[in-house]
This record gives C-alpha cells, structure tokens and sequence, in this order.
C-alpha cells in the first residue's frame, strides 16, 4: 500500500505541475516577457507561495518552459531531418522548422530569449544569460550528436561536430532573433541564404554507412 500511495502521489504532483506549467505557458502567449510569478499564480488559481514551493523561483519556472518548449523544437527539427529528401533540403526544412516556431509563437520565444526586456521590473536576482544560455548549449549538443552519427568528418568527427552544431545553433539564433525584430526578408529567403552559408562543406562530405543520412 505504501508503494502504491506514493506511485499515486508521484503522479499527482507530475499532474500538478504540468497544470501549472501550462498555466504558465497561457500567462507568457499573452504576456512574453512581462509575464510574473504574480500572473502566473493567478492563471492557476493559487499564491505565489504554492508557486514557489513547486519551482523554488522564476529561475525554476524559467528552467521547467525552457525544458518543455526546447523538447518539443528538438523533435521537431529530428522529424525535419528525418524527412525523405535530399540532403539540401532536410537542410532548408531543419532551417524553416526552427524559424517557423518562433514565428508561430513570438511570445514564448521572448520570454526565453529577453525575459526582461520589456520590464521596468524584472523579477529580482533573474538573469537572462545566465538562464538562456544553457537552451542553446543543449541546442547545440544535440545537434552535434546528431551530425556526429550521420556524416563522416574524418578522424575529429566528434569535435568537428560539436564545432559544427553549436556554430549552426548560433547562426539560426542569432538570424533568427534579428529576423523576428525588423523581418526584412521573408522566412522563405532567410532560409535559402543560410542553407547557401552552411552548403559549402555540407555538399562535399558523406554519409555515414548504415545512417539515415544529414
């Protein structure tokens, strides 16, 4: 009985605090990077406190969206490069998959990105770099992983591809964050002129026998 109890309590929390974390996520679609503790806990129906007790701070709220969303871009973009094309255009749709979702949901990538931005109070003692930061560092690394076990660079693959995925990260963050601003091109054309960036070196490696190929 003891076991199960605590297997139904296990699951109940897990429940609670995905509620709480799509409370959240509703408070931040409406919000961006306004969006506070105290908002947040009044979506859900609860004090701060009770907030607090399931994520420590907005750190921890930071951290829990950051999982949930980079989760969901990371299966994303595996089904982009897991699309039965050549290799130029997994590229493009890799690209176009990562520039869609934060198109798609401006808000949530501000939030992520600039979580103070807009705010003449931030939340105190939270730091956007010091949060946003590791996002694209676990970007990156999966990246790497993925190039590392389908193209053959040679006898450094595996420090070429971490060179290459977080290089790659970098560029689609960094386009991708001066594009949502000022959108001096459609999405159609950024993605055609990066993937003419990366092209050169992708175009002249190979795949690796028995991968699914990059």
């Amino acid at each position: 009985m003891g076991t199960t109890q605590q297997a139904d309590q296990h699951r109940s929390a897990h429940q609670r605090r995905r509620q709480l974390l799509e409370a959240a996520d509703r408070v931040v679609l409406r919000d961006g990077p306004k969006a506070s503790m105290n908002a947040i806990a009044a979506e859900a129906g609860i004090t701060k406190p009770i907030l607090y007790r399931h994520f420590g701070d907005k750190g921890g709220l930071y951290r829990a969206l950051a999982k949930r969303h980079t989760d969901a871009l990371l299966s994303a973009l595996k089904a982009a490069l897991d699309a039965p094309a050549d290799r130029r255009e997994r590229v493009e749709a890799t690209l176009d998959t990562y520039l869609a979702a934060i198109e798609a949901r401006p808000q949530v990538y501000r939030f992520l990105m600039h979580p103070a931005e807009d705010s003449q109070l931030p939340e105190q003692g939270f730091d956007v770099g010091r949060h946003s930061a590791p996002l694209l560092r676990r970007l990156g690394e999966e990246l790497a992983i993925v190039i590392e076990e389908r193209v053959d660079l040679g006898p450094e693959s595996a420090q070429l591809a971490r060179v290459w995925g977080h290089g790659i990260v970098g560029m689609m963050h960094a386009a991708g964050d001066w594009w949502l601003g000022e959108r001096p091109c459609s999405r159609a054309q950024l993605v055609s002129s990066l993937a003419d960036l990366l092209w050169g070196r992708l175009s002249a490696v190979d795949d690796r026998a028995g991968s699914p190929g990059l």
